[in-house]
């Protein structure tokens, strides 16, 4: 048998017993030819077999031997299937060469369907479907090394009788791009019946539906048990009498019941028309509800519809206000509110994001489909990656006067060891001396964190803990309130270079500063908090990465429950760390 020559000689060796293993393939594979390797595929958990495998020869010639003699022989009790391994999947996925047969006959197995359809051009693969016990299904696959073998196969061999019975072959067609001909939709003739009581049976159903012409087959079906499971379907002659039957039917009330029938159809079809039909519903509900519904999250239990509605009625006229709620009607924390113009809903968003309600601060925002908020989170969590990859090509540059991050650094207090950049978000406001200097994140400037010996001892540690007696050396300066580097006049020229030092005498409620500053205030009471978690395990040179991290993924409401639970903390602390070792493990293999 001639077969298309190939560079490798490889062989996929397929449909094998889960017993099988390497070295019975290498005694029955070795007939051919020096056998180089054999590979059974194996699950990387439970190890066992796939029921597939590959077997490399040292020439083509012997692989092509083995080919032709071992395809489909018996291996422990089932006939394996052999092809030339395709490394690459282009050939399998484009279906070019592929046929499908069907109405075959039971004896029909694997080997006799090659035999039959090999005249016509080279196989690549040949296959018959069977159930778990074995037995033909009654269709199967064979895919040639060229299209014209397929037209040619289906030309001669569509609607000729196999072992007496007429077969069925077409090119294959992949389920998702399967749809029905609009000239098979006026022909169709089988018809589905449901919400029938369990008092009708097939031959009551057969009466009921003979009226409107003849019936070719009628079925009510049943359980285990012989009950009926109120569903049933009947098959007319012509397309006119199922129309009929349809259109009369459908709707009718029988037995204290409303009957529903229409056309019967394939699972995948109808699943596809319910998918379209709710994918148009949503669309449209989105479109006219777009910019006037709000997302509201972190109510207290207590807050219900009309509170809800109370709380954002001074912003507009509201049409809906909801609390989600379980199945025991207890409040899940969140809830939609929806107001009649855009302008109402913006400034609802504007003033109530943030705002305490029931002791707890709210989270507000436009609401958004699944599937924008998921395109929204992994663009962010791209960014955060891109930021993490930006940091270290700076420390890999040597961190200071650098080709790609030139200038100063600068060091908020309470933390030890210099990193950059931590991506600590503005809202796009710089110190004076900042304006036009070097950009971090997102545009953020880059902030960074004292090496040991150079600020960090005598400084604020937190909200409420010590204060330091004075200034450090080689500090920075920090305004009263900010927590930021303020009018530095910096000499890249002069290394150790001591700036002044100021120590922040209070700490400003985060409630009453205004919404735009409020990021900016968690910021500078959070960074100490996480880097004593961090010091714990001595990695408190990472308190400015992962200060910028959480400010510039986690929204205010959360950081401030943040600032108030030391283990929510600690917890969402490990997570950025577990992140950072991954990436680092990434880039480390990446580079190697």
């Amino acid at each position: 048998m001639n077969h298309p020559p190939y560079a490798n000689a490889s062989l996929y060796i397929g449909d094998l017993n889960n017993d099988v293993t390497e070295t019975h393939l290498f005694d029955i594979f070795k007939q051919a030819g020096p056998v180089a390797s054999i590979r059974v595929c194996r699950d990387a958990v439970t190890r066992r077999s796939l029921g597939y495998a590959y077997v490399n020869y040292h020439n083509v010639e012997d692989a092509e031997r083995a080919l032709d003699l071992l395809n489909y022989k018996d291996i422990k009790g089932r006939p394996c299937r052999i092809m030339w391994s395709q490394r690459d999947p282009a050939l399998r996925k484009s279906n070019l060469g592929n046929i499908f047969i069907k109405n075959l006959h039971k004896s029909i197995d694997n080997k006799a369907l090659y035999d039959t359809f090999a005249t016509f051009g080279n196989i690549l693969s040949c296959k018959v479907a069977t159930d778990e016990n074995g037995n033909s299904k009654g269709y199967g696959f064979i895919h040639y090394d060229s299209n014209e073998a397929a037209e040619k196969s289906v030309n001669l061999v569509n609607g000729k009788l196999l072992n007496g019975k007429k077969c069925f072959v077409a090119h294959f067609v992949p389920r998702k791009d399967r749809s029905i001909d609009p000239e098979l939709r006026n022909k169709w003739t089988n018809i589905y019946i449901k919400y029938l009581d369990k008092s009708i049976n097939t031959d009551k159903l057969h009466q009921m539906f003979e009226k409107f012409g003849k019936i070719t087959s009628c079925v009510v079906m049943s359980d285990d048990k012989g009950e009926s499971k109120g569903f049933g379907f009947i098959n007319y002659e012509a397309n006119e009498e199922a129309s009929a039957a349809v259109n009369e039917m459908n709707g009718k009330d029988i037995e204290g019941k409303q009957l529903y029938v229409g056309r019967a159809q394939k699972k995948s079809e109808r699943e596809k028309e319910l998918k379209e039909l709710f994918s148009k519903i949503q669309q449209e509900r989105m479109n006219k509800y777009q910019g006037v519904n709000l997302y509201v999250k972190n109510l207290d239990d207590t807050v219900d519809d009309e509170k809800l509605r109370q709380e954002f009625s001074q912003f507009g006229t509201i049409t809906s206000a909801k609390i989600m709620s379980d199945e025991k009607k207890n409040s899940k924390g969140f809830g939609f509110v929806c107001f009649s113009t855009p302008e109402e809903a913006t400034k609802a968003v504007t003033e109530m994001n943030g705002k305490l309600i029931s002791g707890k601060p709210i989270y507000v925002a436009l609401a958004q489909r699944k599937e924008q908020r998921r395109q929204q989170l992994e663009a962010q969590y791209q960014a955060r990656m891109n930021g993490i990859r930006l940091q270290q090509q700076a420390q890999a540059a040597g961190m200071t006067g650098s080709p790609i991050y030139p200038g100063p650094m600068f060091f908020p207090p309470g933390g030890r060891g210099l990193i950059i950049p931590t991506m600590i978000p503005t809202r796009g406001r710089f110190p004076p001396n900042m304006r036009g200097g070097p950009q971090g994140y997102m545009g953020h400037p880059f902030v960074g964190v004292p090496q040991q010996g150079q600020g960090g001892r005598g400084m604020s540690r937190g909200r409420g803990g010590p204060k330091g007696q004075g200034p450090s050396r080689g500090g920075s300066q920090v305004g009263p309130s900010q927590g930021y580097p303020m009018n530095i006049k910096y000499n890249p020229n002069v290394r150790n270079q001591q700036l002044p030092v100021s120590v922040p005498t209070e700490t400003v409620p985060v409630q009453s500063v205004a919404p735009e500053d409020r990021k900016q205030q968690i910021g500078e009471q959070i960074y100490p908090l996480i880097g004593q978690i961090l010091r714990q395990s001595n990695q408190d040179d990472l308190t400015g990465k992962v200060t910028g991290m959480f400010l510039e993924s986690i929204d205010q409401v959360e950081l401030m429950q943040m600032l108030d639970s030391p283990e929510s903390l600690a917890k969402k602390v490990q997570e950025a760390i577990d992140v950072l070792a991954a990436h680092a493990a990434e880039s480390v293999k990446t580079n190697n």
